[in-house]
């Protein structure tokens, strides 16, 4: 008769040592990011615990949470001791986590310089796999009125159409805008079309006396503003 091997789950662990204990004594703030792992993950596999599975899982990430954040479905459950569900449930916490982040700057009223768009757009457009393209719509305090996404590419870019864009600004009142892409390379530096849409869309705006202000290029280290260096 064949032998069933024991999947290790954090029960297995010292009291002292399980995550969902910890939390509950000491806060979530007391969990490393591989005790918060572990809670989503539940049970390990026959020689890990789901501490050590996670554990394991942001060894393979540097231990970041915004790599982490990259990993597709496919590639999740090629780890032992990630099933579908379980990678499901981790790419369901991160998302809830980049939407909680994306939230709080939402609420400020006025943007004021480069450093309040990236602050609004970085937590939502840092870890993503593809392109996309935003637009920020501000009366003429540079109050946020609306932000929009235009659209949605691969990785190596997306189509934008200036008229959309313009479209939205017109409907919306707005006196200026913001655009805001992001770079899944890494690389903040505009490419040749970054910068010929920038003025294709300066001039547009313009046609409507709608001004815009600025084109901000996310990415999950440095990004780049038109406006801070001279090119808008």
């Amino acid at each position: 008769m064949e032998k069933i091997e024991k999947r290790l789950t954090i029960k297995d662990l010292a009291e002292d040592d399980r995550p969902r204990e910890k939390m509950q004594r000491k806060g979530a703030a007391s969990l490393s990011d591989a005790e918060l792992l572990a809670i989503l993950i539940r049970v390990g596999n026959a020689s890990e615990t789901a501490v050590e599975v996670a554990q394991r899982l942001l060894g393979m990430v540097n231990n970041s949470l915004n790599e982490l954040a990259r990993l597709s479905l496919s590639q999740l459950t090629r780890v032992k001791g990630i099933g579908k569900t379980k990678a499901i449930t981790i790419q369901a916490a991160l998302e809830i986590g980049r939407r909680r982040n994306a939230e709080g700057p939402a609420n400020r009223e006025r943007v004021f310089s480069s450093r309040s768009v990236i602050d609004l757009f970085q937590p939502l457009m840092a870890d993503l796999p593809h392109e996309e393209f935003w637009a920020l719509l501000l009366n003429k305090s540079n109050r946020i009125i609306d932000r929009v996404k235009v659209s949605q590419g691969g990785i190596g870019g997306t189509v934008v159409d200036p008229k959309l864009i313009l479209k939205n600004a017109i409907e919306k009142l707005a006196s200026a805008l913001i655009v805001v892409h992001n770079h899944p390379s890494g690389n903040a530096q505009p490419s040749d079309k970054d910068i010929a849409l920038t003025q294709k869309l300066k001039n547009a705006s313009e046609l409507f006396d709608i001004s815009l202000l600025d084109h901000v290029i996310i990415t999950d280290g440095e990004c780049y503003s038109f406006a801070d260096n001279g090119k808008i």
